[in-house]
């Protein structure tokens, strides 16, 4: 039941998702038209330019091979080996810790350099969209410090601790799954 809860939770979250997609490429249609808000049809070259897109790189496939040590951690849970599971969740939590370090001092570069949420609407949707995506993210890692207190608090790893942890994955590869999403379309995309 908690695998089935989790899941349709997840397609209420997709639907989320796909509603910041959708605004960004309706208001990116509508500016990058040379007759509608953007005389030039610069706006979005000019935002997208600010972009580091090496540097978002690294930190994607940072929180991709994170969900890679997430699975090896459900591949423990299964076995009921809660050492590795502990290992592998508490690397997880680090790279994603790293990930949303890294979408913070991308944030602050960017604000340097004058794009934030106020300068413009394209300022507006790439801060909204990967912002809430980083809000996503906290959860995850709040979510793994709740798995990993209770396989310290237990005496003895159960089932229910180990569809916890599987759980945890399922939001887990959703959230990268829709960051590659959201990478590709706002770094590549221009």
């Amino acid at each position: 039941m908690v695998a089935v809860g989790t899941m349709v939770w997840l397609a209420s979250e997709l639907m989320f998702f796909a509603a910041l997609f959708a605004a960004y490429f309706t208001v990116r249609s509508v500016t990058n038209n040379t007759t509608a808000g953007d005389p030039n049809g610069t706006l979005w070259q000019q935002g997208s330019s600010m972009l580091n897109v090496t540097f978002a790189l690294i930190n994607t496939i940072i929180l991709v091979l994170s969900s890679v040590t997430c699975q090896m951690g459900v591949f423990a849970a299964e076995h009921g080996n809660v050492k590795k599971l502990r290992f592998w969740y508490i690397l997880t939590f680090i790279m994603g810790s790293i990930f949303i370090g890294g979408q913070v001092y991308e944030y602050a570069q960017l604000w340097h350099e004058g794009l934030t949420m106020q300068s413009n609407v394209y300022g507006s949707l790439f801060f909204l969209a990967t912002g809430f995506h980083g809000l996503h993210v906290t959860g995850g890692l709040i979510a793994f410090i709740y798995v990993l207190g209770r396989t310290y608090l237990a005496r003895r790893f159960t089932h229910e601790q180990a569809v916890s942890a599987v759980a945890v994955s399922y939001y887990w590869h959703f959230v990268d799954v829709v960051w590659i999403i959201l990478f590709s379309v706002i770094y590549f995309l221009r």
